[in-house]
Protein backbone atom coordinates (compact mmCIF):
# COMPACT_ATOMS: atom_id res chain seq x y z
CA UNK A 1 0.00 0.00 0.00
CA UNK A 2 1.10 3.17 -0.63
CA UNK A 3 1.12 5.02 2.54
CA UNK A 4 1.08 8.90 3.68
CA UNK A 5 3.43 10.03 5.99
CA UNK A 6 2.34 11.89 8.55
CA UNK A 7 4.08 15.04 10.59
CA UNK A 8 2.00 15.44 13.69
CA UNK A 9 2.37 18.29 15.15
CA UNK A 10 1.21 18.73 18.92
CA UNK A 11 1.31 15.54 21.01
CA UNK A 12 -1.18 17.09 23.99
CA UNK A 13 -4.72 15.06 24.74
CA UNK A 14 -6.58 15.57 21.14
CA UNK A 15 -2.94 14.27 19.28
CA UNK A 16 -2.04 11.28 22.10
CA UNK A 17 -5.55 10.46 21.85
CA UNK A 18 -7.96 11.42 19.42
CA UNK A 19 -5.22 11.22 15.89
CA UNK A 20 -2.71 8.96 17.01
CA UNK A 21 -4.03 5.80 17.74
CA UNK A 22 -6.46 5.94 14.49
CA UNK A 23 -3.19 6.35 12.57
CA UNK A 24 -1.04 3.67 14.16
CA UNK A 25 -3.49 0.58 13.78
CA UNK A 26 -4.24 2.23 10.02
CA UNK A 27 -2.11 0.32 7.45
CA UNK A 28 -2.48 3.99 5.20
CA UNK A 29 -0.31 6.07 6.99
CA UNK A 30 2.76 6.15 8.89
CA UNK A 31 3.91 9.09 11.41
CA UNK A 32 7.04 9.72 10.54
CA UNK A 33 7.71 13.38 12.56
CA UNK A 34 5.90 14.65 15.98
CA UNK A 35 6.41 18.40 17.06
CA UNK A 36 6.68 18.15 20.91
CA UNK A 37 7.97 18.65 24.27
CA UNK A 38 6.43 15.66 25.80
CA UNK A 39 9.48 12.71 23.94
CA UNK A 40 8.23 10.23 26.86
CA UNK A 41 5.05 9.94 25.67
CA UNK A 42 5.77 9.73 22.32
CA UNK A 43 8.27 7.32 23.03
CA UNK A 44 5.40 5.03 24.88
CA UNK A 45 2.91 5.56 22.48
CA UNK A 46 4.81 5.37 18.99
CA UNK A 47 8.45 4.20 20.29
CA UNK A 48 11.36 5.51 17.57
CA UNK A 49 9.25 8.39 15.41
CA UNK A 50 11.25 11.65 15.43
CA UNK A 51 10.21 13.77 17.71
CA UNK A 52 11.41 17.59 16.44
CA UNK A 53 11.11 21.15 18.01
CA UNK A 54 9.99 23.28 15.30
CA UNK A 55 6.92 23.17 12.30
CA UNK A 56 9.74 23.65 9.60
CA UNK A 57 11.14 20.13 10.39
CA UNK A 58 8.54 18.91 9.18
CA UNK A 59 7.52 21.42 6.33
CA UNK A 60 11.18 21.03 4.95
CA UNK A 61 10.76 17.16 4.82
CA UNK A 62 9.55 16.02 1.31
CA UNK A 63 8.52 12.83 2.60
CA UNK A 64 5.64 14.10 4.54
CA UNK A 65 2.78 14.55 2.65
CA UNK A 66 -0.12 15.58 5.63
CA UNK A 67 0.36 17.51 8.51
CA UNK A 68 -2.13 17.47 10.94
CA UNK A 69 -2.66 20.23 13.46
CA UNK A 70 -3.52 19.32 17.00
CA UNK A 71 -2.14 23.16 18.67
CA UNK A 72 -4.29 24.73 20.89
CA UNK A 73 -6.74 26.84 18.79
CA UNK A 74 -4.93 30.16 18.39
CA UNK A 75 -2.31 28.47 16.58
CA UNK A 76 -3.87 26.87 13.89
CA UNK A 77 -4.49 29.41 11.40
CA UNK A 78 -0.42 30.04 10.72
CA UNK A 79 0.40 26.46 11.42
CA UNK A 80 -1.83 25.79 8.45
CA UNK A 81 -0.57 28.56 6.46
CA UNK A 82 2.30 27.87 6.53
CA UNK A 83 1.91 23.63 5.88
CA UNK A 84 -0.17 24.67 3.02
CA UNK A 85 2.57 27.22 1.54
CA UNK A 86 4.97 24.54 2.25
CA UNK A 87 2.90 22.06 -0.32
CA UNK A 88 1.34 19.86 2.20
CA UNK A 89 -2.26 18.37 2.80
CA UNK A 90 -4.06 19.57 6.26
CA UNK A 91 -5.80 18.18 8.79
CA UNK A 92 -7.19 21.19 11.46
CA UNK A 93 -8.24 19.93 14.83
CA UNK A 94 -11.64 21.66 15.10
CA UNK A 95 -12.69 24.28 15.32
CA UNK A 96 -10.38 24.78 12.23
CA UNK A 97 -9.57 28.13 13.21
CA UNK A 98 -10.63 31.41 15.28
CA UNK A 99 -12.16 33.24 12.59
CA UNK A 100 -14.15 33.52 9.37
CA UNK A 101 -11.77 35.32 7.19
CA UNK A 102 -9.05 33.13 8.97
CA UNK A 103 -10.76 30.06 7.71
CA UNK A 104 -11.32 31.90 4.03
CA UNK A 105 -8.30 33.03 3.31
CA UNK A 106 -7.26 29.11 4.08
CA UNK A 107 -9.63 27.62 1.93
CA UNK A 108 -8.65 29.93 -0.84
CA UNK A 109 -4.43 29.31 -0.39
CA UNK A 110 -5.60 25.37 -0.71
CA UNK A 111 -7.39 25.63 -3.39
CA UNK A 112 -4.57 27.54 -5.42
CA UNK A 113 -2.11 24.76 -4.52
CA UNK A 114 -4.63 22.21 -5.48
CA UNK A 115 -4.39 20.49 -1.47
CA UNK A 116 -6.46 19.16 0.59
CA UNK A 117 -7.59 21.13 3.84
CA UNK A 118 -9.66 18.97 5.90
CA UNK A 119 -11.23 19.50 9.43
CA UNK A 120 -11.20 16.90 12.06
CA UNK A 121 -14.76 16.56 13.23
CA UNK A 122 -14.76 13.63 14.61
CA UNK A 123 -18.30 13.57 16.54
CA UNK A 124 -20.02 12.73 13.27
CA UNK A 125 -18.83 9.31 13.59
CA UNK A 126 -19.50 8.98 17.06
CA UNK A 127 -22.41 6.07 17.47
CA UNK A 128 -25.30 8.12 18.94
CA UNK A 129 -25.05 10.45 15.95
CA UNK A 130 -25.08 7.55 13.54
CA UNK A 131 -28.18 6.30 14.55
CA UNK A 132 -29.56 9.71 14.63
CA UNK A 133 -28.72 10.42 11.05
CA UNK A 134 -30.23 6.59 9.78
CA UNK A 135 -33.54 7.61 11.08
CA UNK A 136 -33.62 11.02 9.89
CA UNK A 137 -32.73 10.11 6.47
CA UNK A 138 -34.83 6.85 6.08
CA UNK A 139 -37.27 9.33 7.61
CA UNK A 140 -38.78 7.08 10.43
CA UNK A 141 -38.90 10.72 12.25
CA UNK A 142 -41.26 12.28 9.38
CA UNK A 143 -40.48 16.28 9.04
CA UNK A 144 -38.14 16.74 11.95
CA UNK A 145 -39.53 20.03 14.01
CA UNK A 146 -37.58 19.59 16.83
CA UNK A 147 -33.89 18.65 17.11
CA UNK A 148 -32.54 19.01 20.96
CA UNK A 149 -28.70 18.13 21.21
CA UNK A 150 -26.38 18.49 25.18
CA UNK A 151 -23.43 17.94 25.71
CA UNK A 152 -23.39 18.19 29.16
CA UNK A 153 -20.12 17.58 31.98
CA UNK A 154 -19.55 17.97 35.88
CA UNK A 155 -16.46 19.86 36.11
CA UNK A 156 -17.33 22.33 39.09
CA UNK A 157 -13.80 23.74 39.33
CA UNK A 158 -11.78 24.84 36.27
CA UNK A 159 -9.22 22.66 35.88
CA UNK A 160 -5.58 23.68 34.02
CA UNK A 161 -5.95 22.99 30.36
CA UNK A 162 -5.28 25.70 28.38
CA UNK A 163 -9.38 25.74 27.31
CA UNK A 164 -9.81 26.85 30.88
CA UNK A 165 -7.65 29.93 30.43
CA UNK A 166 -8.50 33.43 29.12
CA UNK A 167 -7.36 33.74 26.00
CA UNK A 168 -8.43 33.77 22.17
CA UNK A 169 -10.50 30.47 21.20
CA UNK A 170 -10.97 28.94 24.25
CA UNK A 171 -14.04 27.81 26.33
CA UNK A 172 -17.00 25.78 25.76
CA UNK A 173 -18.69 27.22 22.49
CA UNK A 174 -15.28 27.15 20.50
CA UNK A 175 -15.08 23.06 22.22
CA UNK A 176 -17.94 21.72 22.54
CA UNK A 177 -19.85 24.02 20.54
CA UNK A 178 -18.38 23.50 17.34
CA UNK A 179 -18.76 19.40 17.70
CA UNK A 180 -22.69 20.07 18.14
CA UNK A 181 -23.23 23.33 15.76
CA UNK A 182 -21.11 21.06 13.12
CA UNK A 183 -23.79 17.90 13.92
CA UNK A 184 -26.29 20.18 13.18
CA UNK A 185 -25.21 21.80 9.67
CA UNK A 186 -24.37 18.16 8.73
CA UNK A 187 -27.86 17.39 9.16
CA UNK A 188 -30.02 20.49 7.75
CA UNK A 189 -27.87 23.04 6.63
CA UNK A 190 -27.44 26.85 7.33
CA UNK A 191 -29.98 28.16 9.26
CA UNK A 192 -31.73 31.57 8.85
CA UNK A 193 -31.45 32.66 12.67
CA UNK A 194 -29.44 32.72 15.26
CA UNK A 195 -29.97 32.85 19.33
CA UNK A 196 -27.51 32.52 22.14
CA UNK A 197 -27.06 32.38 25.69
CA UNK A 198 -23.38 32.28 26.46
CA UNK A 199 -21.69 32.40 29.76
CA UNK A 200 -19.41 31.60 32.54
CA UNK A 201 -21.35 29.98 35.47
CA UNK A 202 -18.56 28.49 37.44
CA UNK A 203 -17.14 31.16 40.06
CA UNK A 204 -13.73 30.69 39.37
CA UNK A 205 -14.12 30.15 35.52
CA UNK A 206 -12.21 32.21 33.45
CA UNK A 207 -14.25 31.59 30.41
CA UNK A 208 -17.15 30.55 28.85
CA UNK A 209 -18.68 26.76 30.72
CA UNK A 210 -21.93 27.37 29.68
CA UNK A 211 -24.14 27.99 26.29
CA UNK A 212 -27.57 27.41 24.69
CA UNK A 213 -28.15 27.93 21.09
CA UNK A 214 -31.24 27.93 19.29
CA UNK A 215 -30.96 27.77 15.35
CA UNK A 216 -34.06 28.91 13.53
CA UNK A 217 -35.13 26.94 10.61
CA UNK A 218 -38.51 27.93 9.62
CA UNK A 219 -40.86 25.90 11.40
CA UNK A 220 -37.90 23.93 12.98
CA UNK A 221 -35.41 25.00 16.02
CA UNK A 222 -32.35 23.52 16.34
CA UNK A 223 -31.68 23.54 20.30
CA UNK A 224 -28.03 23.29 21.38
CA UNK A 225 -26.74 22.92 25.07
CA UNK A 226 -23.24 22.50 26.97
CA UNK A 227 -23.09 23.25 30.75
CA UNK A 228 -20.61 22.11 32.73
CA UNK A 229 -22.03 22.03 36.09
CA UNK A 230 -24.38 18.95 35.32
CA UNK A 231 -23.80 15.89 37.76
CA UNK A 232 -27.10 13.83 36.12
CA UNK A 233 -27.33 14.31 32.60
CA UNK A 234 -30.55 13.55 30.46
CA UNK A 235 -31.06 12.30 26.74
CA UNK A 236 -27.74 13.34 24.81
CA UNK A 237 -30.49 13.55 22.03
CA UNK A 238 -34.14 14.35 21.91
CA UNK A 239 -35.60 14.53 18.11
CA UNK A 240 -38.69 15.06 17.35
CA UNK A 241 -40.75 15.04 13.92
CA UNK A 242 -43.96 14.13 12.28
CA UNK A 243 -44.09 10.33 12.70
CA UNK A 244 -42.66 10.23 16.06
CA UNK A 245 -39.93 10.88 18.66
CA UNK A 246 -36.43 9.50 18.97
CA UNK A 247 -34.85 9.87 22.67
CA UNK A 248 -31.05 8.90 23.17
CA UNK A 249 -29.17 8.78 26.79
CA UNK A 250 -25.37 8.01 27.01
CA UNK A 251 -22.41 8.92 25.17
CA UNK A 252 -20.20 7.33 22.92
CA UNK A 253 -17.82 5.89 24.43
CA UNK A 254 -14.82 5.73 21.64
CA UNK A 255 -13.12 8.95 23.66
CA UNK A 256 -13.39 6.94 27.25
CA UNK A 257 -11.66 3.80 25.17
CA UNK A 258 -8.96 5.35 23.53
CA UNK A 259 -8.24 7.22 26.51
CA UNK A 260 -7.96 4.05 28.30
CA UNK A 261 -5.53 3.04 26.06
CA UNK A 262 -7.40 1.05 23.49
CA UNK A 263 -6.63 0.64 19.71
CA UNK A 264 -9.35 0.80 17.49
CA UNK A 265 -8.62 -1.95 15.74
CA UNK A 266 -10.77 -4.58 17.74
CA UNK A 267 -14.05 -6.52 16.27
CA UNK A 268 -16.42 -4.69 18.68
CA UNK A 269 -14.67 -1.22 18.60
CA UNK A 270 -17.48 1.67 18.75
CA UNK A 271 -20.44 -0.53 20.07
CA UNK A 272 -22.67 0.72 22.73
CA UNK A 273 -23.88 -0.85 25.67
CA UNK A 274 -27.48 -2.22 25.35
CA UNK A 275 -28.68 0.18 28.54
CA UNK A 276 -28.06 3.25 26.48
CA UNK A 277 -29.89 2.26 23.05
CA UNK A 278 -32.43 4.65 21.93
CA UNK A 279 -35.79 4.75 21.99
CA UNK A 280 -38.41 5.57 19.05
CA UNK A 281 -41.75 6.83 19.50
CA UNK A 282 -44.20 6.50 16.78
CA UNK A 283 -47.72 5.60 15.75
CA UNK A 284 -48.24 2.80 13.71
CA UNK A 285 -51.77 0.75 12.83
CA UNK A 286 -53.37 3.09 15.33
CA UNK A 287 -51.29 2.26 18.12
CA UNK A 288 -48.39 3.73 20.20
CA UNK A 289 -45.14 2.13 19.80
CA UNK A 290 -42.31 2.19 21.57
CA UNK A 291 -39.03 0.27 19.53
CA UNK A 292 -35.82 -0.06 21.11
CA UNK A 293 -33.10 0.94 18.25
CA UNK A 294 -29.91 -0.97 17.98
CA UNK A 295 -26.66 2.05 18.20
CA UNK A 296 -24.92 1.58 14.84
CA UNK A 297 -21.18 1.24 16.40
CA UNK A 298 -19.01 4.55 16.67
CA UNK A 299 -16.25 4.77 13.99
CA UNK A 300 -13.74 7.05 14.53
CA UNK A 301 -10.97 5.51 11.83
CA UNK A 302 -13.99 6.18 9.43
CA UNK A 303 -12.27 9.61 8.60
CA UNK A 304 -8.75 8.70 8.36
CA UNK A 305 -10.06 6.03 5.86
CA UNK A 306 -11.98 9.11 3.67
CA UNK A 307 -8.84 11.13 4.35
CA UNK A 308 -6.72 8.89 2.33
CA UNK A 309 -9.25 7.69 0.14
CA UNK A 310 -9.30 12.10 -0.91
CA UNK A 311 -5.50 12.50 -1.38
CA UNK A 312 -4.97 9.36 -2.90
CA UNK A 313 -7.97 8.70 -5.33
CA UNK A 314 -9.93 11.97 -5.25
CA UNK A 315 -12.67 11.18 -3.26
CA UNK A 316 -14.84 13.63 -1.25
CA UNK A 317 -12.89 15.01 1.34
CA UNK A 318 -15.11 14.05 4.34
CA UNK A 319 -15.21 16.97 6.12
CA UNK A 320 -14.14 19.95 3.84
CA UNK A 321 -12.58 23.54 5.12
CA UNK A 322 -15.97 25.18 3.87
CA UNK A 323 -17.40 23.38 6.72
CA UNK A 324 -15.19 24.22 9.31
CA UNK A 325 -15.69 28.08 7.51
CA UNK A 326 -19.72 27.44 8.25
CA UNK A 327 -19.45 26.11 11.64
CA UNK A 328 -16.64 28.95 12.72
CA UNK A 329 -19.40 31.36 11.57
CA UNK A 330 -22.17 30.19 13.48
CA UNK A 331 -20.05 30.80 16.40
CA UNK A 332 -19.54 34.73 15.76
CA UNK A 333 -22.77 35.02 15.58
CA UNK A 334 -23.84 33.31 19.23
CA UNK A 335 -21.19 35.04 20.34
CA UNK A 336 -22.44 38.46 18.93
CA UNK A 337 -26.32 37.24 19.63
CA UNK A 338 -25.07 36.74 23.53
CA UNK A 339 -23.57 40.14 23.79
CA UNK A 340 -26.64 41.85 22.24
CA UNK A 341 -29.14 39.77 23.90
CA UNK A 342 -30.96 39.26 20.75
CA UNK A 343 -31.73 37.17 17.23
CA UNK A 344 -29.15 37.60 14.61
CA UNK A 345 -30.79 36.86 11.36
CA UNK A 346 -28.55 35.51 8.80
CA UNK A 347 -30.46 36.06 5.62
Amino acid sequence: MDKINVGLVGYGFSGAVFHAPLLKVSEQFAITKVLTSRLDDVAKDLGTVEVVDELDDILQDRTIELVIITTPNQFHFDMAKRSLTAGKHVVLEKPMVLTSKEAEVLIELANQNDLMLSVYQNRRWDSDFLTLKELIQNENLGSINTYVAHFDRFNPQPNQQWREHRQRGSGMLYDLGSHLIDQALYLFGEPQEVFCDLWNQREASLVDDYFHIILGYQRMRVILHCGSIVKHQGPKFMVHGSKGSFIKYGIDGQEAALSAGKLPDQEDWGADKPEFYGKLYVNEVGQEMEKTINTVPGNYPAYYQAIYECIRHGAENPVPAEDGLRTIKIIETAVKSSKEKAVIRLY
